[in-house]
């Protein structure tokens, strides 16, 4: 089922290198299960910066190996951030949040 989930992220503010932009290790959502130790020793993957101006969108699947650094320019990193799946769950188990179409 996670591998059916797409993140949107709306970018609010200017999200560059100095503020804190979304870094990504490039297809590690297909790469299985990822020891963090690995990627450290540089066995996984690239890692990209993904910049985004004002107003842009970014699409990115959540399993991909991805976090921040803190801002060093003091500037905000505002974003929208949502996720979308087509599964539906297993009997018994509703998402929190659901918007029928």
């Amino acid at each position: 089922m996670l591998e059916n989930i797409f993140t949107i992220r709306i970018h609010l503010d200017d999200c560059t290198e100095e503020n804190g932009a979304l870094r990504v290790i490039e297809n590690s959502h297909r790469e299985g299960v990822i020891e963090i130790k690995d990627w450290v020793k540089g066995k996984v993957g690239e890692e990209r910066i993904c910049e985004v101006r004002k107003g842009g969108i970014l699409i990115i699947k959540p399993l991909i190996l991805h976090s921040s650094k803190r801002t060093e320019n003091e500037k905000n990193r505002r974003v929208i951030h949502v996720e979308f799946c087509d599964m539906d769950l297993p009997e018994g188990l509703e998402w929190k949040e659901r918007i029928n179409f």
